[in-house]
């Protein structure tokens, strides 16, 4: 969840086309393109879809790069479908609303990790943003964070098999709060340094109140004794 300046890239780049993935950011958060980002990616079934109903990708570009990219598409035949086209056009109309309210809770919940004595470190560009990127380059910090919890791999285990509000699921982006275990789960096929941490654990914010998400985790951390 490290912040990455994304016009000091597009100047390192040069001729070179610089793409980036915007998923967690949104364009309510950050709009790659002024800062010089040829091509910006986003997983439309996380936060603009919104509601963990519809499998779709978006590539923002100019309209040069959008003619090229109709060519791959005519080809692979990847066409989203008028029910998904719908169900994005649905979210779109509240994906402001959604992904504020999703940062602000993100950031309390954070802050409150970062306090209690089972947690070794978290993760959220709230906490740690060295380069100021945050209020120049990002208008917020997004609704994912992580947090590493002492006792390693058991303990996390632990802590998420005991939510109760927060389901244990992997994706980002949807109205509800998500918890993974990334070592366990999405990244077990990696090996050595660059499989995560096994205390570490996920979460997506979502729009229930952030006071319930915090009560839930206290009890969810409270069962590590």
């Amino acid at each position: 969840l490290d912040l990455v300046d994304i016009a000091a890239l597009a100047a390192a780049a040069g001729d070179t086309p610089l793409l980036v993935d915007n998923t967690v950011a949104t364009p309510v958060l950050q709009r790659p393109a002024r800062h010089g980002a040829a091509l910006v990616l986003h997983s439309a079934t996380k936060s603009i879809g919104g509601h963990g109903d519809v499998l779709a990708g978006v590539v923002a570009c100019d309209e040069d790069w959008a003619a090229r990219l109709r060519q791959v598409r005519a080809l692979t035949g990847a066409i989203l479908h008028p029910l998904g086209a719908y169900l994005l056009h649905r979210g779109l109309q509240t994906l402001p609303l959604r992904v504020r309210a999703q940062s602000a809770g993100a950031e309390k919940l954070a802050a409150w990790l970062a306090r209690h004595p089972a947690v070794d470190r978290v993760h959220h560009p709230g906490l740690d943003d060295p380069a100021g990127l945050v209020g120049r380059q990002m208008t917020g910090t997004g609704s994912l964070l992580a947090f590493e919890v002492r006792g390693g791999a058991p303990a996390a285990a632990t802590v998420a098999a005991a939510c109760r509000l927060i389901t244990h699921a992997v994706s980002l982006g949807g109205v509800d709060t998500l918890v993974q275990h990334p070592a366990s789960l999405t990244h077990r096929p990696v090996t050595g340094d660059a499989r995560p941490a096994g205390g570490l654990l996920r979460l997506s914010v979502g729009l229930e109140d952030p006071e319930d998400l915090r009560a839930d985790l206290e009890q969810a951390l409270a069962a590590l004794g």
